[in-house]
């Protein structure tokens, strides 16, 4: 079986508190996007699993304690599955990006072996083990009202980006560590969804909690999105997540590819990559 792992964009990311677990209570607007590693997963007759990394950023995951291994033994723990299987992950999606390439890939292979027996309860004890961003990844867009709580967003926005990483990984776990002050909780307000330009407005006037922090850390962050923000036709730019991936999102889908040719020729060296909401 053969078949795709998706991506996500935070479109907003608010941190509203420190939890006793170390934690941190966030709120997100979100959407999946179509860039996706290639999952290849086949039962074999074998004592252990076969698990292996291909592709452009295979290198930088960690062969013997990822998202993938630990899923499966917490699965095995559980008695959900018992077979061992081959599985071969093509790693397109950048790593340490805010992407959530990893916990993406356990969701999807979780939808693979399980299917229907997934439900809120198992999502959250597997959260803790692959990654606390599973749940975003059973809604194609959404918004995430703290740890506990998803709304889907069931009429589809039609979004374009422009996305780019510069040689800068991000640890996930340093950059919270170093939040200081907390934003108030926002309110869900369903008619501003309802609406495609209200709501790319109200995006565009949103922020990310923790881009201040890495810009500070890495100065290039700042640069690249004012690079990506003055493309004729960019909405906003922004970073995604913890980073370091910083993208735009325009308004269709020629000025944004028109955008990735110009700052292809600004920055050779780096990942650059034109995406869409799925």
């Amino acid at each position: 079986m053969v078949f795709n792992s998706l991506s996500k964009i935070n479109l907003s990311l608010t941190v509203n508190s420190k939890l006793k677990n170390n934690f941190h209570e966030i709120q997100t607007y979100y959407c999946l996007i179509d860039l996706a590693d290639k999952i290849k997963i086949n039962k074999i007759n074998a004592k252990k699993d076969r698990i292996t990394f291909k592709g452009p950023f295979a290198k930088f995951v960690n062969k013997s304690n990822n998202s993938i291994i630990n899923l499966l033994r917490k699965l095995r723990s559980l008695n959900l599955i018992s077979n061992k299987y081959s599985i071969t992950i093509i790693k397109n999606i950048p790593v340490y990006a805010g992407l959530g390439g990893g916990t993406g890939n356990a969701a999807f292979i979780l939808r693979y072996l399980i299917k229907d027996e997934i439900n809120k309860k198992l999502i959250n004890q597997l959260e803790g083990i692959v990654g606390s961003d599973l749940k975003l990844f059973f809604y194609k867009q959404g918004f995430m009202k703290n740890l506990e709580t998803i709304i889907n967003i069931k009429i589809k926005k039609n979004f374009f980006f422009v996305l780019i990483q510069p040689k800068i990984y991000c640890s996930t776990k340093e950059i919270y560590s170093k939040v200081r002050k907390y934003s108030a909780k926002k309110i869900f307000e369903k008619k501003m969804i309802n609406n495609e330009i209200r709501f790319t407005n109200y995006i565009s006037n949103s922020r990310n909690d923790l881009q201040s922090i890495v810009e500070k850390k890495y100065p290039l962050i700042r640069e690249l999105l004012t690079e990506i923000k003055n493309e004729k036709g960019c909405c906003f730019s922004r970073m995604t997540g913890s980073g370091s991936v910083c993208y735009g999102l325009f308004k269709d889908k020629i000025t944004a590819k028109k955008a990735l040719n110009n700052l292809k020729t600004k920055y050779p060296k780096f990942w650059l990559s034109f995406a869409k909401t799925v």
